[in-house]
């Protein structure tokens, strides 16, 4: 089993990822690493922030001489703005966020935000300061995600698959990429669209909201390809790779819906126009080996590389609805955590949208879920064993004729 966990708080001395079950053998660095970390930290609406840190993932264990040795990888990011920056009160964050009692008063924050984590965290676990909640709620926690993630990526690059994310929709402009999306054109643009003229539109929205004191949700697409038929499972609802991928991409910050394929625009269809129709064997492609590219290839991919739980073999497409930031510049109507009378919510720095950001720690999720995957049904203890598990399986999934 592939799983991670993760630790630390927005404002703390840093956070903390643990990854555990990647086999032996997988090439990775720092430096790789940080090219996701780096893709993190950008997008059109980010929050100063971002002009502040410049996070690194250190490799603690199950890294030597480069390659992964089987054993829990462990890795620390700094929080530069811990020591750097000044906190609520004036005083660095090292004063407001210290583990031991200090000296002179902290603000606590009491001014309730609506759609954080404030207000059922502070009623569940008792809490008299809001911050005890939104330190480890803040979306800064998707950091130790992205470096995981990255990890994740090169031991799934070893089998050819690649994952790639886009924006299509900020505050209701919609994008309308080609297809196939050109993932360079994503990559640079200031809000990571395909598509150049919306891409332009959602950065005036950006704008727009910030010039309101407010902030902006909209779409993120995730899309995996070379992915070989059969991940996952039907044969229990927790086995099924879609209840994975659903599940994970789900957890991400501000995620408020998951769609896979065509999704939720399915449901205006007739069955005719919806299942992805199997192509005959002579319009099937050859790889170099002899054997088939691509078996069972479909000719539309309305269900997004995923039927009865498990992966079809065409790409997979998964889509998340990203709501708006919380936490705005133009405070809304809230209420005090000690009185329960009216007050406007705390504020504090903050970006006006997420969503761009959103697409990379998808990703990550995405990633994490198909290495387990992969893992669950090629096992080895080394990448090269993984590999020859994965050829043998390969070549017994055409017609059962073996031709």
């Amino acid at each position: 089993m592939v799983r991670f966990l993760t630790a630390g708080e927005s404002h703390g001395p840093g956070l903390v990822a643990l990854l555990e079950g990647l086999p032996a053998g997988i090439a990775i660095s720092e430096a790789v690493i940080r090219e996701d970390l780096a893709r993190r930290q950008m997008g059109y609406g980010r929050g100063g922030r971002m002009q502040i840190e410049t996070d690194y993932a250190v490799l603690q264990s199950g890294v030597r001489h480069g390659y992964t040795t089987g054993a829990p990888i462990a890795m620390l990011i700094e929080n530069r703005d811990h020591t750097t920056g000044n906190g609520p009160d004036g005083k660095p964050w090292t004063h407001t966020m210290s583990k031991e009692p200090v000296e002179g008063d902290v603000t606590p924050i009491h001014r309730l935000r609506p759609g954080h984590a404030d207000t059922p965290g502070i009623s569940k676990y008792l809490q008299d300061d809001a911050r005890n909640i939104l330190e480890r709620s803040s979306a800064r926690e998707s950091t130790s995600r992205v470096a995981v993630g990255a990890i994740c990526r090169a031991f799934l690059s070893e089998f050819g698959v690649e994952v790639h994310s886009h924006v299509t929709n900020i505050g209701g402009v919609q994008a309308h990429p080609p297809e196939p999306v050109d993932w360079d054109v994503a990559e640079d643009s200031p809000v990571r669209c395909a598509d150049p003229d919306a891409s332009a539109l959602m950065v005036r929205e950006v704008d727009a909201a910030k010039e309101a004191g407010d902030s902006l949700g909209g779409v993120v697409e995730v899309v995996a390809t070379g992915l070989p038929i059969g991940l996952g499972s039907h044969i229990q609802w927790d086995t099924k790779l879609s209840t994975r991928l659903m599940a994970s991409v789900g957890s991400v910050n501000a995620v408020k819906g998951v769609e896979v394929g065509k999704g939720f625009e399915l449901a205006d269809l007739r069955g005719s126009k919806v299942h992805d129709v199997i192509k005959p064997i002579e319009e099937w492609e050859r790889n170099g080996n002899g054997g088939w590219a691509k078996p069972w290839p479909r000719r539309t991919n309305n269900a997004g590389g995923l039927e009865g739980g498990m992966t079809t073999g065409e790409p997979l497409i998964i889509r998340a609805v990203v709501k708006p930031i919380a936490t705005m510049i133009s405070p809304l109507p809230s209420v005090d955590l000690t009185t329960g009378e009216l007050a406007q919510a705390h504020y504090e720095r903050s970006d006006i949208t997420f969503v761009p950001t959103c697409g990379v720690i998808a990703e990550a999720m995405v990633l994490v879920t198909l290495a387990d995957a992969f893992m669950e049904k090629f096992g080895g203890d080394h990448i090269s064993e993984t590999l020859r598990n994965y050829e043998s399986y390969r070549a017994t999934v055409g017609p059962r004729n073996g031709s």
